[in-house]
């Protein structure tokens, strides 16, 4: 998703059986979803879960490829990359490694 976030989308789409039509409607979507976009909405930056009183703004981390180091052991990596890997195993997903 990083390396080429508009042509991963569009394979997305089209996994979903609903493929863009216009070049427009990818970039729309890619800029909806952008995390830089996400944390800076005033909601997100000031508001809170009304039933956890968790600020929004601790959903958002840095966004970079590898800052999990910063917040995840090795042990932690390896159960998620083992659950990832059997949840995307038949689809045809994986990781760009």
């Amino acid at each position: 998703m990083k390396k080429d976030p508009k042509a991963e989308l569009r394979r997305l789409a089209c996994f979903l059986g609903r493929p863009f039509e216009k070049e427009e409607e990818v970039d729309k979507v890619l800029w909806r979803c952008s995390l830089e976009r996400l944390k800076n909405l005033e909601v997100n930056k000031h508001g809170a879960d009304p039933w956890l009183g968790f600020e929004y703004k601790f959903y958002f981390r840095r966004g970079s490829v590898g800052d999990w180091k910063n917040n995840m052991s090795n042990e932690m990596k390896e159960k998620l990359d083992h659950i990832t890997a059997m949840k995307f195993e038949g689809p045809g997903l994986g990781f760009g490694n």
